[in-house]
Order: structure tokens, then C-alpha cells, then sequence
């Protein structure tokens, strides 16, 4: 096979696997082992990513014979491995899930795998119009997900207001391109950078462009104030869903978002803090962890309080964003490493919460956890478990996470936003301790409906895989750091 191919491989492996997957289920109308076809398919492509990693991006030969609007550098191998284990345990989660509640459909399988393969264009995209193909096809995928319970009202809401409000953001966001375009007469990332450097960060359109494009980036992140659909769309979805979106989808945003605005508008007058971005997205990050833990502690439904939990979520990893300025290696290896920490946390997080119900009896407020930690202490303790990793409780993966991205806001001097990030997170372990006092020190309320725990292999092995990447990434997190390190976003 052609070296330049192999750089492809994880891309066309998801693409032919899930056709092959469909057919299969067409000819034989079997949907048994369809999650764990798709999660064979994902694993195999992060594998080709994580081989391309090793061999090295410089010994896969020049990929531009075959897509000339793709790079493939370390930044994408990376965002290729995290994305393809995401989709990987959001398929597992589906297995489970969907055959519980008896909603179980193909499909499902189908979108996760090519929402996850339009993530891996976005985050490989080298040029505008590539960059909009892989955005729409993981956000047509994450629409359909979001809305897949058709018989819920709150899915088909949850995926309406997704899908206006995306659809808004995106028009916005190639508006910006376009006005770009018409500016420096390049759609190609590098020439797009080498126009705006070269003449100068003073044109109005540019300005223009750069808050539109902005906006519609930091949508596709949930970043206060473009986060309103987000509790919606997550409460809606099916949780499997909902941890894809959670997850995936918002990795994909961050890998988009650092790749346009460290390569395009990475120049000295487009990053500068008196001229550029970066106060814009201080703003957006003070706006976002603070609005997200207020909200998020005053949530009746823990699959509402989790959605918040992601916008805060969103609003630390901008503090990273942020650092790139003046810290830019170290910032951006420390958003890269809060991103898997976030991920296998975040899936892990969903996942217990899927075991926690069964059909019927699902958990949905705190109240229907209540003293589920002594009636099913093997089933509390997954949930208990990552919700402690999301509260940044050492020595789990969430601590690290937050201390390497907060270190970094300190070395590039970003004293205040950092300690206004610390309190945040204080404010937001409220919350998920407040999971822990319901597991453990509360009984039900009399003539209270009781969730009832389900089993899954599949989510079983989901919660497995996930729990032990959070131990990995917390007790050693320098293998995963220094690939973080290693990488670079401009391409």
C-alpha cells in the first residue's frame, strides 16, 4: 500500500466499516453485535492512528495525492486516536443501552461512526471548505443522535433547538470565512495565515471575520452564551448520545478551534492580548465555568447537571486555550491531555449512569439515587467513582487535567483568570459531591419510584475501559503529556 494512503487509513477504515455494517444488518436484519462491529471498526482506526504516530506523520508519505485538503501531522494523529476511542465506548454504551429501553435501530451505529469520521476531518482540515464538510457531517450525526428517541418529546425538542442553533452558527461561521476569502483571496489554512501576517491585522473585514468565526467555533464547544442547547439536546438524547456529544463532538470543537485560531489567527497582532482573541475568549471562559457551576448546582436531574458540568467543562479548557499566547507549547499539551482526561471521564461518568436504571426505572433526578450505594454498592461505585475524576479529586485523571492547564494559565502569567478558574472549580465539586451524599447517606423517600440497576457486557466493559484509562492518566500521566507535547497545531 502507498505510504501516502496509510495517512488515510484511519479515515476509510471507519467510512467502508460502517457501510459494511450497514449492509450487514440489511441483508441478515440483525442488530445483535452491531455495537460491537462499530467498536471493533473505531478501535482499528485509532490503531492506524496510533501506528501513524509511531511510524511518524514525516514516514506516511505526502497525503496530498489523494486529499489535498487534509493534513495529517501529529495533531491530527492524536485527535484521531481520542476520537476513535470515544465513538469506540459510545457504541458500547449503545449495545447496552438501546436493547434495554427498546429503542434499538441500526442506525444509531451509523451515526456514531460517521459523526465520529467528520470529527477526524474537522480536526485534519487544512482548508475552509474541507473544514465545513467535516463540521456538518459530525454535527448532522450528533442532530440525528440527539433526536433518535422519536417518541420523547424532549428528544425531538432537545434535537430541534441543536439543530436550529447549529445550523445558525454554522451560517455564521462561513459567513466569516467567506468575508476571509474576499480578504486575502485564500481558503487554505497556511494561506490564509501567511496573508493576514504578512499584511497586518487591521483590515475591518478580518476583524469581522475572526468574531463570526469565533461565535460559530465556540458554539460547537457549548461556551456561554452559545450553550442554551446543550442542557436540552443532552437531557433528551438517549445517555449513550448524550456521552458522544459530550465527548466526541466536543473534542472535535476543540480540535477545530485550536487549529483555526493558532494557525489562521495565530500572528503577533491577531494574538495579541490588546488586539487579538485571546481577551475575547478570557470573557468567554469566566463566562462559562461561571454561569455552568451556579446552574449546574441548582439541577434537580443529574443528566441535566452533567450537561452543565461539560459547559464548565468547556470553560477550563479555554483557560488553556487562552495560555497559548504566551505558554504556547506547554498550553496546548495541557488541553490536549485535559481532553482525554475528559473524555474517558465524561463517557465513564454516562456510563454509570446508564447501569444505575433500567427500563422503566431509569435514574433521573438525585433523588432516585438515594441509598443506591448500599441496595447496589457494584453499581454506585462506577458512578461515584467518575464522579470524583470530574470533580478534579486526586489522584484520579480530572485532577491532573486541571492542574496541568491551571499551571500553565500561571507560567503565562494569567494570574487572575486562573484563580477565578480555581474557585470554579470549587464551586463545581459541589456537585458532583452532591452525587456521592445521595449514593451513600440518603434513603429514598417513602412511595418513591426506586431506579432499578440494569446489566450490560457491553456497558460493563465500556465503564472497565474507561475507569482504567482515568487511573492510567492519573497515576501516569506522562506518557499521554509528553505525546501531548509532542504535538503541534499549525500544521
Amino acid at each position: 500500500m502507498m505510504p501516502s494512503l496509510l495517512a488515510l487509513m484511519p479515515m476509510l477504515v471507519i467510512g467502508f466499516g460502517a457501510l459494511a455494517l450497514m449492509m450487514t444488518e440489511v441483508v441478515t436484519d440483525a442488530k445483535t453485535g452491531l455495537s460491537i462491529g462499530t467498536a471493533v471498526v473505531l478501535l482499528a482506526a485509532g490503531a492506524f492512528a496510533g501506528a501513524g504516530w509511531l511510524a511518524g506523520p514525516e514516514h506516511l508519505g505526502d497525503a496530498s495525492v489523494f486529499a489535498p485538503w487534509l493534513v495529517f501531522d501529529k495533531f491530527t494523529l492524536f485527535f484521531e486516536m481520542l476520537l476513535a476511542l470515544g465513538g469506540a465506548l459510545a457504541a458500547l454504551l449503545a449495545g447496552g443501552y438501546l436493547r434495554e429501553h427498546g429503542i434499538e435501530r441500526g442506525e444509531f451505529y451509523a451515526l456514531i461512526s460517521f459523526s465520529t469520521l467528520g470529527a477526524m476531518m474537522l480536526v485534519a482540515a487544512n482548508d475552509v471548505l474541507m473544514l465545513f464538510v467535516g463540521l456538518e457531517t459530525m454535527s448532522i450525526g450528533a442532530y440525528a443522535l440527539a433526536g433518535f428517541r422519536r417518541s420523547s418529546p424532549k428528544s425531538v425538542e432537545g434535537a430541534l433547538k441543536y439543530f436550529l442553533l447549529g445550523s445558525f452558527a454554522a451560517a455564521l461561521m462561513l459567513f466569516g470565512f467567506a468575508l476571509l476569502y474576499g480578504a486575502t483571496g485564500h481558503t487554505d489554512l497556511p494561506g490564509l495565515r501567511d496573508t493576514i501576517s504578512a499584511e497586518g491585522f487591521h483590515s475591518t473585514g478580518v476583524v469581522v471575520a475572526l468574531a463570526l468565526i469565533l461565535a460559530g467555533l465556540v458554539f460547537k464547544v457549548s461556551a456561554v452564551p452559545f450553550h442554551m442547547w446543550t442542557p436540552d439536546a443532552y437531557e433528551g438524547a438517549p445517555t449513550p448520545a448524550t456521552a458522544f456529544m459530550a465527548a466526541s463532538v466536543k473534542a472535535g470543537g476543540f480540535g477545530v478551534l485550536l487549529r483555526v485560531l493558532l494557525t489562521v489567527f495565530g500572528d503577533e497582532r491577531s494574538a495579541s492580548w490588546a488586539t487579538g482573541w485571546p481577551p475575547v475568549v478570557a470573557v468567554l471562559a469566566v463566562l462559562t465555568m461561571t454561569v455552568a457551576n451556579l446552574v449546574a448546582g441548582r439541577q434537580e436531574s443529574v443528566k441535566r447537571m452533567l450537561a452543565y458540568s461539560s459547559v464548565a467543562h468547556a470553560g477550563y479548557l479555554l483557560v488553556g486555550v487562552v495560555a497559548t499566547i504566551r505558554a504556547p507549547e506547554q498550553a496546548q499539551s495541557a488541553v490536549l491531555f485535559y481532553l482525554a482526561t475528559y473524555t474517558v471521564s465524561t463517557i465513564g461518568a454516562f456510563g454509570a449512569l446508564i447501569l444505575c436504571g433500567s427500563r422503566g426505572a431509569e435514574v433521573v433526578s438525585y433523588e432516585d439515587l438515594a441509598g443506591l450505594g448500599r441496595r447496589h454498592p457494584a453499581v454506585a461505585l462506577p458512578l461515584a467513582f467518575f464522579a470524583l475524576s470530574l470533580a478534579g479529586m486526586p489522584p484520579m485523571a480530572g485532577f491532573f487535567g486541571k492542574w496541568f492547564v491551571f499551571k500553565a494559565a500561571m507560567d503565562a502569567g494569567l494570574h487572575g483568570l486562573t484563580i477565578i478558574a480555581f474557585i470554579n472549580s470549587v464551586i463545581g465539586a459541589y456537585y458532583y459531591l452532591k452525587v456521592l451524599v445521595f449514593l451513600y447517606m440518603r434513603e429514598p423517600a417513602a412511595h418513591a419510584p426506586v431506579a432499578k440497576p440494569m446489566w450490560s457486557g457491553e456497558v460493563v466493559t465500556a465503564i472497565a475501559v474507561s475507569a482504567l484509562c482515568v487511573l492510567l492518566l492519573g497515576l501516569a500521566p506522562g506518557g499521554v503529556l509528553d505525546m501531548a507535547l509532542a504535538v503541534g497545531a499549525h500544521g
